[in-house]
């Protein structure tokens, strides 16, 4: 099930009841793509139609920020969890360990990509890596070869890590030529491997996750949260406003 959070169509329910759907995806090699939804992706949606027509089409569009996750409460007054792309990524592994699930990378540089690879064959023995690709900067991408790789190799499920919204987009025209399911990933990978550093746990709980990445990268992302917070909480505040004029009448 999915309700509309301004821009964005999100999935409602939680972490164990997708991952039980995405494994009987996997098992009937359907293709599919899941998208990770923060504030950022919200308000790139708003502002780009054919941005949003791809995450709108995506089989699933979990709700990654903390902001995204509340809305629930105040729109449709329901909890939902938030299911967050940097969570998911070493969750979903377990699961790939157990499975015994072919996975393969498109995105990243070839550094993250090394550091990946040699995490999870430590980490995670049964796991089989079957593509690692890293797109050239600036140039032609062949689309046609990586997808025939994908296929040719058996790969059960591949974690786009091109940035958003570049990911979502290469998703949503390549996913029906894909047999797998494909997770926009975003900045999880190098995370993952530990290139990034997380925000503490704490700091994550009380939706404080974007602050802390802010001060990590403050030229970078300084300019990006101020427009996006800002017009988020403005049309988060329309909604709800609307909302409730509807319970009204």
């Amino acid at each position: 099930m999915k309700k509309r959070i301004i821009s964005i169509d999100i999935n409602q329910g939680s972490k164990e009841f997708y991952e039980n759907q995405i494994i009987d995806l996997i098992k009937r090699k359907e293709s599919s793509y899941a998208c990770f939804s923060n504030v950022h992706m919200l308000i790139e949606a708003y502002d780009n139609k054919e941005f949003a027509k791809a995450v709108n089409e995506a089989t699933f569009a979990f709700p990654d920020g903390f902001p995204v996750a509340k809305s629930f409460k105040f729109l449709y007054k329901t909890n939902q969890p938030r299911i967050a792309g940097m969570d998911f990524l070493p969750d979903f592994l377990k699961i790939c360990d157990k499975k015994k699930y072919r996975i393969g990378v498109v995105g990243s540089t070839d550094s993250v990509l090394s550091k990946f690879k040699e995490k999870v064959e430590q980490d995670f023995p049964n796991v089989i890596i079957t593509v690692l690709i890293s797109p050239p900067f600036n140039q032609t991408w062949e689309n046609e070869k990586y997808i025939e790789e994908i296929n040719a190799t058996k790969t059960d499920a591949v974690f786009v890590a091109l940035g958003c919204p570049k990911q979502e987009k290469w998703m949503h025209e390549h996913h029906m030529k894909i047999q797998a399911i494909l997770f926009g990933i975003g900045g999880a990978l190098p995370t993952y491997v530990g290139d990034v550093k997380r925000a503490p746990v704490w700091v994550q709980k009380y939706g404080f996750e974007w602050l802390y990445r802010l001060l990590q990268e403050p030229k970078r992302m300084a300019k990006r949260y101020f427009y996006t917070n800002s017009k988020f909480i403005f049309l988060f505040i329309k909604a709800w406003l609307s909302k409730g004029k509807q319970s009204i009448t």
